[in-house]
């Protein structure tokens, strides 16, 4: 039997919510290893005032397995 963890990671990007999540998941494996899922908590955007969308933001809970 496995032993998973769950981890909340708050992540961005000026291009898409998938780019935020990817950057989540790179960032997060630098120190954890054994990553098995992604579940996307929440999103977000920042505006500039406008109608242009700065920066997308996401909440994401990375599960991984604890060896």
């Amino acid at each position: 039997m496995a032993v998973l963890k769950v981890i909340e990671v708050l992540s961005s990007s000026p291009k898409s919510w998938e780019d935020a999540t990817r950057n989540a998941v790179k960032e997060a494996s630098k120190s954890v290893k054994n990553i098995r899922s992604v579940y996307v908590n929440e999103q977000s955007c920042v505006v500039d005032g406008g109608d242009n969308i700065t920066q997308f933001r996401v909440n994401v809970k990375i599960t991984f397995e604890v060896n």
